[in-house]
């Protein structure tokens, strides 16, 4: 599925406001941290998006192609949940949102299209994704219960940076803490 097509063209427009912060991450050889999670967030006209960065092994227990059965099952088990987005990320209900376009990306999981240029993380395997939610009142949104902790054992800490028309915010969630709120 194209990118491009997946997002309203507002939504990916107000993304484009957290462009700045990536050429930063990248700029300085973004950490592949075991047990961290990053989280961009993105509230816009009638959609709220959610890119998300993790090494594999967050999700799996492990950064490679999966190879035996049991690692197979584990993979497939993780896709399947995180196309439930919904179930992972339960956005404030004053937003009134469903589930839009989901794009997951890992190169180890066979998953998305590898990025020209990028070389092979041996070892440091990567699962992205970015999901899409179609709300009537998007910005009445003011938190997002995040149950990654919860569905993910590995997972420790998550990182986010929200973008609103009424700003932006950091915000950092560790192990119980799991609403990512904000406000002025």
């Amino acid at each position: 599925m194209n990118f491009r097509r997946a997002f309203s063209g507002s939504a990916l427009a107000f993304l484009l406001v957290a462009a700045p912060w990536a050429a930063m991450a990248q700029a300085q050889q973004r950490a592949h941290v075991h047990g961290q999670v990053k989280l961009d967030v993105a509230v816009d006209g009638p959609a709220i998006v959610i890119a998300m960065e993790s090494p594999l092994e967050n999700f799996v227990g492990f950064e490679h192609a999966p190879k035996t059965d049991a690692e197979k099952k584990a993979a497939g088990a993780v896709v399947a949940q995180l196309r439930a987005a919904d179930q992972l990320f339960k956005i404030d209900p004053a937003a009134n949102c469903k589930l839009g376009p989901i794009a997951l990306q890992s190169t180890a999981l066979g998953l998305g299209k590898a990025e020209a240029g990028a070389p092979a993380a041996e070892g440091h395997a990567d699962l992205d994704g970015s999901f899409a939610f179609n709300c009537t009142n998007a910005a009445a949104a003011k938190f997002i219960d995040i149950g990654l902790f919860t569905a993910f054992k590995g997972m420790r800490q998550i990182d986010a940076q929200i973008v609103t028309r009424e700003g932006q915010f950091k915000r950092t969630l560790k192990r119980p803490n799991a609403r990512l709120a904000w406000s002025k």
